[in-house]
């Protein structure tokens, strides 16, 4: 493993996971909202988000973390693994609220950007975290089965969808 994917619905473990992996093997993490998001919560534009995705991931010794379809072929294509985490609605969504809590009540600056997560854009927004995940999450298991359809060839292809498969999984890492 010297190039990894990490992918799954927001609120799944991603970031956590790539940590420890990073860790294990000695790779950097590049997170994919780092690279999109600007201050005020604006996305990057899509030619400099693909400029920074494709820097990044230049030589071998990373592990990316996200979901982004507009940079997917600049990750999936050099990478040799794709761990993908496929948990449960009713964990993700356990997860989410405990993390997002956490963010509110810290005023965790995310990315170096300023952008914080406030009680009013995470219960009382359209642009929710926790509605997006709600939203998202059926249709992401089906997409990403879709498209990790065929790749197995290519590529090792982790798919997660329990803590007890994810602390195997690091384990044996």
């Amino acid at each position: 493993m010297r190039r990894v994917a990490v992918f799954g619905t927001t609120g799944s473990g991603k970031s956590w996971l790539a940590e420890r992996v990073a860790s294990q093997a000695g790779l950097r993490v590049i997170e994919l909202d780092a690279l999109y998001w600007g201050r005020n919560w604006q996305p990057a534009p899509l030619e400099l988000f693909r400029h920074r995705v494709e820097r990044e991931t230049v030589g071998d010794g990373w592990i990316v973390v996200g979901n982004y379809a507009q940079v997917r072929d600049l990750v999936w294509r050099p990478a040799d693994t794709l761990i993908w985490l496929d948990l449960s609605l009713p964990l993700v969504m356990s997860r989410l609220v405990r993390r997002t809590v956490k963010r509110v009540a810290t005023g965790e600056d995310l990315w170096g950007t300023g952008n914080r997560e406030t009680i009013a854009n995470t219960f009382f927004s359209r642009d929710s975290i926790l509605l997006w995940a709600l939203k998202t999450h059926r249709l992401n298991r089906e997409r990403f089965a879709r498209e990790c359809e065929g790749l197995s060839e290519d590529k090792r292809i982790v798919r997660l969808q329990n803590s007890r498969e994810i602390e195997t999984f690091l384990n044996a890492a």
